[in-house]
């Protein structure tokens, strides 16, 4: 049996208690936040010990993993303080809030024997997985280029509910790295590494509200040649479904929940998304869940899990550089 215990109670933490809940072979010991009323509700709801501080339940309880579901500028911190004392982890998106963080939590796993996992659950998705296959089989030529789009809604209620969303010093950012990093983390897996990018971040909804982003664009050239350009905003009517097309030679591959395949022949073909039953929050995709399994079921493997820090920099760094380019006064903040 291993034992887990969860660290930040938040939203996003739901889906992790769910897929515990589904696990045979994994026991929660033990939760963790600093809000009073939250943990109140947790340790009853679990029936198990609730910490405020993490070094607490680290000493005490000893969990084989830990899972982080905190804001994002506790994400690295945290992460590094596990890996320390050798117990694994899972750690929510973004990597950390800044390049540094970031680069001191890379570190830590390499001298850690323990495992880390970042939560990038939509490369387990049906439709992630066949359009990898797909390009990796190179049956349909070259990549010539893609695009992305997130057109979704947040109201500033959202930003007052919880308000480090809207900071560069809580969150990091706002648009690219709480909610579209995902698609950003997509487009880098799966066309290849970016070589340079060109892009713009503004606020244009929610001024006033946040100091962070809302809406944001940029041009990425890869490494294999391709170029990919993206478009995200948070002024849109509705959460909208993810966009993602990839232009080859010999199809299209055109991702709207639904992954649809245009041959060049003229056939097509549709490969369905799973359906995950997550209320208004359909929009955090179907496969947290499947991530964690496979994150449980390797960590008797010698290798690092594979979607770990270093793989999780990458799309960090897309984001960081936008931000560089958009905001350079403010480059000791959101950086």
């Amino acid at each position: 049996m291993i034992t887990t215990a969860v660290i930040g109670c938040g939203d996003v933490s739901s889906v992790h208690f769910g897929a515990l809940a589904t696990m045979g072979d994994a026991r929660l010991v033990a939760v963790c936040d600093t809000d009073p009323g939250r943990l109140e509700v947790v340790t009853a709801a679990y029936g198990v010990p609730g910490y405020a501080n993490h070094l607490d339940l680290l000493e005490k309880v000893r969990p084989d993993v830990v899972h982080i579901c905190t804001p994002h500028h506790l994400h690295a911190p945290l992460a590094a303080d596990c890996l320390e004392r050798g117990v694994n982890v899972i750690v929510e998106k973004p990597l950390a809030h800044t390049l540094e963080e970031g680069r001191r939590l890379i570190e830590a796993a390499g001298r850690s024997p323990a495992k880390i996992a970042v939560c990038f659950q939509n490369r387990y998705n049906a439709t992630s997985q066949a359009m990898r296959k797909m390009l990796d089989d190179g049956g349909l030529g070259q990549v010539l280029g893609a695009s992305a789009t997130v057109m979704w809604h947040r109201s500033g209620d959202y930003y007052r509910d919880r308000p480090w969303r809207g900071t560069w010093a809580e969150g990091g950012g706002g648009l690219m790295m709480n909610q579209a990093i995902h698609t950003v983390d997509l487009l880098q897996w799966l066309v290849g590494d970016v070589a340079k990018v060109e892009g713009r971040a503004s606020t244009r909804s929610l001024s006033g509200v946040i100091e962070v982003e809302d809406t944001a664009e940029f041009v990425a050239e890869h490494e294999s040649g391709a170029r990919s350009v993206f478009y995200g905003t948070l002024a849109n009517a509705v959460n909208a479904p993810v966009t993602l097309d990839i232009v080859m030679e010999e199809a299209t591959l055109s991702l709207r929940g639904d992954l649809t395949v245009s041959y060049a022949d003229g056939s097509v073909e549709i490969i369905r998304e799973r359906v995950l039953e997550t209320g208004g929050r359909s929009y955090w995709g179907v496969s947290h869940e499947l991530l964690i399994k496979d994150f449980y079921a390797k960590l008797g493997d010698p290798a690092p899990f594979w979607i770990n820090p270093a793989e999780a920099g990458k799309s960090l760094r897309i984001v960081k550089e936008i931000y560089a380019q958009s905001y350079p006064e403010l480059s000791q903040r959101v950086g």
